[in-house]
């Protein structure tokens, strides 16, 4: 199954962008401020920028799940290496994919200042399941806070497609699970695999 061009799908692409916005990230408007400031107020510039850097690199990867934890009968999936900071937002994330290469998991998990911003990009983040699935239906997922899952067949009718989306602390979770149309992934296993994903979060994020 074929990756998308933004790697791990379009809810995570939206996901990444709304996160940046949301903690200041747009472009236009810091170029402009920081133009106009640049002189009144280097020093604090230095130490944001100080900030920044530190901050963009902090390694998350000991946040993934591993392919072990993956348990799906006649499947075994294997991580490719983990993305650091993907669309230059703190966090981590890699694909699990199955020995045929027909199915496909999108772990991402984005590290957000504090939890009242991670449930912000949650909330925002749920727009943007139209991007991946058709006329997708939420429903309530019992994984991490404001867990929610939806499925069904991706716009261009290529993949079957569910995807799941909640919150642990600061972190913000969206996992996808790609696999041909018709072979859809039972509801019980995506929940299973995001409960170790939260699990995992909960043992390594610091408070």
């Amino acid at each position: 199954m074929k990756k998308s061009s933004c790697a791990f799908g379009a809810v995570t692409c939206a996901v990444i962008a709304t996160a940046l916005v949301g903690c200041g990230g747009s472009s236009t408007s810091t170029t402009s401020s920081s133009s106009s400031s640049s002189t009144a107020s280097s020093s604090s510039s230095s130490s944001s920028a100080s900030s920044s850097a530190a901050a963009a690199g902090a390694d998350y990867s000991n946040l993934l799940i591993k392919g072990s934890d993956i348990e799906l009968p006649g499947d075994t999936f294997t991580a490719d290496p983990p993305t650091v900071n993907p669309g230059g937002k703190d966090g981590v994330a890699t694909a699990f994919n199955n020995q045929t290469q027909t199915r496909v998991i999108g772990d991402t998990i984005l590290i957000l200042p504090d939890a009242t911003s991670a449930n912000a990009v949650l909330d925002a983040s749920l727009a943007a399941l139209d991007q991946s699935i058709t006329d997708p239906q939420p429903i309530s997922a019992s994984v991490g806070g404001s867990g929610t899952m939806a499925q069904g067949l991706s716009p261009d009718g290529t993949k079957q497609v569910a995807v799941l989306l909640f919150a642990e602390g600061k972190a913000v979770v969206t996992m996808e699970f790609d696999s041909a149309p018709g072979d859809i992934v039972p509801p019980d296993f995506v929940t299973a695999v995001g409960q170790k994903q939260d699990d995992a979060i909960k043992a390594g994020l610091p408070a």
